[in-house]
Parts: C-alpha cells; structure tokens; sequence
C-alpha cells in the first residue's frame, strides 16, 4: 500500500514554488463559478472516466458543475499548458500522470510549461506496470527468467519509447531478474496489445486496462506487476515484483493540480472535496477494476510523492534519453 509522507513534512515543501500560496487576503468566496477539469488525454479513457466520476461527485459539495474538458496531445503537455497559463484562482484543475509531472521535466527537450507552474492538489491513484507474455511463452516469473535466460536476449517487449514510464518499468524488471530483451518501439498501448494477442510480440509493460485485457483473453498471461505493498485486488494471484527483490517497483500516478500561486485556502478546499468524492463506491471501484491503488494525502504528500519520483528517475531519462 502507498505510504504518504506525513504532513510534519509539509514545512519543508511550502517552500516549493508550486505550492506557493498566492494573495488571499481581499479574495473572493471559493468558488464562485462553474470549475473546469482538464483531462489531458481523449475522451473515453479511464482517466477520462474517473475524472468525470470525480467532477460529478464534486460539484454538489462545491456547489457549482465541475467540467471535464479535453486537451489530448503532445504528451499531455497541451492540457497541462492550458493549466499552467489559467487564472490562479482554483477554477481550473488538471488530472496530470506521470508523464506530465515526472517524466516530461526530465526530458532535455524544451517544454511549454514547468512542474512548478502546477501546484499539487491530491494524489488521485497509483498504477503500476503489468508485465504480460503471450501465450504459451511462461506461466509465471521463475519460468520467464529461465527461458528468457535460455534465448540469451532474444525475446523481444514492446515500448512506447526509451524514456516511456512502461520502458522505465521493462529496463527495471530486466535489471532486477537479471536478464536482457530487445526493445520494440511502438506509439501506444493498442498495437502492442494486438500484436501480443497475435503472437508476434513476446512480451508487454502496459498499465492495468491493457494487462487486463490480453490477461482476460485468454492470449496473453500477466506474470507481475510492479507495484509495491499489496497485490493488486483485482488480480490477487498475481505477484508483485517487489516480492522478488529490490529494484523492480516502477508506477506512475494520476493527480490533480491547479495553477502555481492559487491560494492556499482553495488548494486545501479541493483537496478535502476531492478526498470526499474519492470515497465515492463508484470512483473506488473503476479504479480498482483499472488495476490502480486509490491514494489521497494532503497536497503537502503529493507534492514529496512528486519529488522522489522525480529524483528516483532523473538519472535512468538521462541515460536512456541519450542512447
């Protein structure tokens, strides 16, 4: 189970440039119009799904409609722009992952927005990386490592690229057990789920819908996750790979954030509205069924979470960005 830094912490990250608090003195009631959620990625997708879940159960405590907006594109750098540029005043929230927060400031390639242009609001989930092989290939990790030990680097994985948090997931599995694939590149999920589910890709590192689905078929089999702390509910028979060894953890996230220096009292209004509606039935179900782990924290927690992601992973992007 994720474990939050505790708010003692929190002195040391007001400090931090996202979570400046802004002019609240002289401020208007919070809020007073209709909020706007950016979800950067397109309509239909379980981000997409659970932030409008989240809006719905947000706006009646709120008092005004929460409207999910899409912004897909760029890496999701397009909708956290949008964000980043919007009024500082806690009507316009951002559904950011890991790649928005974590992975694209590490990039050497110049972005249109700054992690610190976003302050943290909520962690929202965790989601860890399935490692699924196709059929017949192995049955479970011990079977896995020794033939892909036998093939000596000949089993090929699929890759949304060198410095994709699904690759960052594939190079620390491989580090951890020890053994070596080649690395095909693909532009998302859906190809590599099909090219499994035909046999012609030998392994994948996706997130939970798409593991769950070749899982489910019957044509491809997840023989972990890299998560940490409890099995995923809803695979218990599945190991996570941290119960092999160190080393092997790699999840991203999903958050809300507003734009740096909103306020301080709307940053903590969001934050206690948002953990109420994550206790929505509902809400707790799609993401479990989605293989995510439901958080929550203050915005304090989120933005440490953030920190240590960064730091974790700054050294792997560097050296994968320039290979």
């Amino acid at each position: 189970m994720l474990r939050l830094a505790p708010a003692a912490m929190a002195a040391g990250v007001l400090a931090r440039p996202w979570l400046a608090p802004g002019a609240a003195h002289g401020a208007e009631a919070f809020p007073s119009r209709p909020l706007t959620l950016v979800v950067p990625f397109p309509p239909g997708g379980a981000t997409d799904v659970a932030a409008r879940i989240m809006g719905e159960k947000m706006a009646p405590v709120l008092g005004h409609p929460v409207i999910v907006d899409n912004k897909p594109g760029a890496q999701t750098a397009i909708g956290a722009d949008a964000v980043a540029r919007a009024p500082a005043d806690g009507h316009t929230l951002l559904m950011a992952s890991g790649t928005t927060m974590t992975l694209n400031p590490l990039l050497p390639e110049k972005l249109s927005y700054r992690a610190e242009d976003l302050s943290p609001v909520v962690l929202v989930t965790t989601l860890p990386f399935g490692v699924v092989v196709r059929k017949g290939l192995a049955q479970d990790v011990a079977g896995f490592v020794a033939l892909a030990k036998s093939r000596n680097g000949q089993l090929n994985y699929g890759s949304n690229g060198p410095t994709s948090f699904n690759n960052l997931a594939a190079v620390s599995v491989m580090n951890g057990l020890n053994i070596r694939m080649q690395e095909i590149s693909y532009r998302g999920d859906a190809q590599q789920l099909t090219d499994l589910m035909a046999g012609t890709l030998d392994v994948i590192v996706v997130g939970g819908s798409s593991a769950l689905a070749a899982h489910r078929s019957g044509r491809g089999t997840i023989i972990g996750w890299t998560g940490e702390g409890e099995r995923l509910a809803v695979t218990p028979e599945v190991p996570n790979f941290s119960e092999q060894g160190p080393g092997m953890v790699c999840q991203t996230h999903f958050g809300l954030l507003v734009p740096a220096r909103t306020p301080a009292a709307a940053v903590l209004r969001l934050n206690q509205v948002a953990l109420q509606a994550m206790q929505a039935p509902e809400l707790r179900q799609r993401l479990l069924e989605e293989g995510q782990y439901v958080a929550g924290g203050s915005p304090e927690d989120y933005a440490t979470y953030l920190r240590r992601d960064a730091d974790r992973w700054r050294d792997l992007v560097g050296r994968l960005a320039k290979a």
